[in-house]
């Protein structure tokens, strides 16, 4: 009981401290994202957006060995002091296995990549020369992305997440710098703006290897033969390169389908919507990326029940952290987007409603993920749920293309298949560790359906009656405000949580009650 109210401290501490980096990040993210559109201009941003995402489609490599190293290093770590020359090895080896990937992608990078983009993308004949310049720009900034993630990996491994807060909020105001001097230089901005992120992501990498070298012995690099972890790791990684690939191809193939069948307006508008959607999800990530560690400890120490426990929890609090922030967005979108950006594009509105219910769904799915990856057995979950995300393409072409949908019909079809991943999940939670399957639909899926319901009604009755103004605005998001509290308080917790919640609120207000009277 002990080591688990330390845990659960200790997840507390560092989601505050993600908290505070995000709220940071979200501030200066809201006002670079303005500018930069004001900047660039639609078209040179519904450019960038495309052409960084043929390089983001073919950095699945990244995104699968990241989940891989930050697996086996944190399960490495959960099992105690005395396993380090483990642990040690283990971020040795996977440093290597990132350099091979650094070259894999490179390769396809300047062939497939390289012709997909000349030949096959919608961008207008005298902004090529800005296009190719920004893909190579982004190419390097992949790569260095590869190399940094073992140390990435670690610090969040050992939950430093004041590291990685102040590390993240050093890299959002030099961002903010980026944005100035995008204003002032005489050149070309696109390829300025692609040029000064370059330099940006080079810079932060040799911050967190700095880091992880003073701090962590187990991050100093020698070169480790090891052909059975090697081949652990690797069919780990194989599989999660086919998870990390069909998300990576549904959502950038999504963004290419878009191109193809209108214009690059309407990838300035998922861009958009986009960028507002990562800033709502940053109150779920910085949650989750506190609690995604401990799911893993857990399992390496064979605590199931405690797992279970934490899983509930968290798949919860991820749905109504994104739901408590989400709901004002999504009912008063067209105003805040407005006033927001200074115009409403086409197509951002239903791009921003839609996108966003897709995340408070895949974040109450996350944690799920979480505990297939921490068995490392994940062959199954990865070829049925990848297969799955994947069919978002040919079932988003179809209907482009035989029956003339509009863009927003693709948005519709991620959430259908995101809600049947969620239940595919389960299935295989089920299998993998005996997830007690009926009561997460009860307790987890059924109270978040249950909360959205009741907190939507007053909020879109007033939304419907009231003439839109800056008044009306604001009394519609302070009802979605007291709803979806209300109904998250007295119907999403349970009575045990409600307690604990009314027992820290009191701790802290007779806390500063008795420092006052001190």
């Amino acid at each position: 009981m002990s080591q688990t109210s330390s845990n659960n401290k200790r997840i507390a501490k560092n989601t505050l401290l993600l908290y505070f980096r995000m709220f940071v990040m979200a501030v200066i993210g809201l006002f670079t994202s303005r500018v930069i559109l004001q900047t660039l201009g639609v078209e040179d941003f519904g450019i960038y957006n495309v052409v960084g995402g043929i390089v983001a489609m073919m950095g699945i490599l990244n995104s699968s060995m990241s989940v891989s190293t930050q697996r086996y290093l944190t399960f490495e770590l959960g099992k105690g002091e005395e396993n380090f020359p483990q642990l040690h090895k283990t971020f040795c080896i996977s440093f290597n296995i990132f350099v091979g990937l650094s070259l894999v992608f490179i390769f396809l990078a300047e062939t497939v990549g390289l012709w997909f983009l000349n030949t096959q993308l919608v961008i207008p004949p005298e902004r090529m020369t800005a296009a190719n310049w920004v893909y190579q720009f982004s190419v390097i900034s992949v790569v260095n992305s590869l190399m940094m993630n073992p140390y990435n990996a670690i610090i969040i491994a050992h939950e430093k997440m004041d590291v990685y807060a102040y590390l993240s909020i050093v890299e959002v105001v030099l961002k903010l710098g980026i944005v100035y001097l995008l204003t002032i230089v005489p050149f070309d901005r696109l390829i300025t703006y692609g040029f000064l992120f370059l330099l940006l992501s080079l810079f932060i990498t040799m911050l967190y290897r700095f880091y992880c070298i003073r701090h962590f012995k187990e991050s100093k690099y020698h070169y480790v033969s090891d052909k059975q972890m090697y081949k652990e790791l690797a069919s780990y990684s194989g599989w999660n390169l086919f998870g990390s690939g069909a998300a990576l191809f549904k959502g950038q193939g999504l963004n290419i389908l878009l191109n193809m069948f209108f214009n690059p307006s309407v990838n300035a508008a998922r861009g958009i919507a986009y960028q507002i959607n990562t800033h709502i999800t940053l109150f779920f990530t910085n949650f989750y990326t506190a609690v995604r560690p401990q799911i893993t400890k857990y399992y390496a120490q064979n605590e199931l029940d405690n797992m279970f426990k934490l899983v509930f929890r968290s798949s919860k609090m991820a749905f109504f952290l994104i739901f408590l922030v989400a709901l004002p967005i999504v009912v008063e979108a067209p105003y805040i987007v407005e006033l927001w950006l200074g115009q409403l594009p086409e197509y951002v509105v239903p791009f921003v409603r839609l996108i966003v219910v897709i995340s408070a769904v895949d974040a109450m799915a996350n944690p799920l993920m979480t505990t297939a990856h921490a068995t490392g057995r994940i062959a199954l979950y990865q070829s049925t749920v990848g297969t799955m995300v994947m069919m978002n393409i040919p079932v988003s072409y179809f209907l482009l293309s035989y029956y003339g949908c509009g863009p927003v019909v693709v948005f519709v079809v991620s959430l259908v298949i995101s809600v049947i991943c969620l239940f595919m999940r389960l299935w295989i939670v089920k299998r993998l560790v005996n997830f007690p399957v009926l009561r997460y639909i009860k307790e987890v899926f059924g109270s978040c359906l249950l909360v959205a319901a009741l907190s939507l009604v007053v909020p879109l009755l007033l939304y419907l009656q009231m003439e839109v103004n800056f008044l009306s605005v604001c009394i519609v998001c302070l009802a979605c405000l007291i709803c979806s509290c209300g109904s998250v308080f007295f119907i999403g917790l349970t009575k045990t949580e409600r307690t604990t919640v009314l027992d820290m609120i009191k701790k802290k207000v007779f806390h500063k009650n008795d420092t006052a009277g001190s």
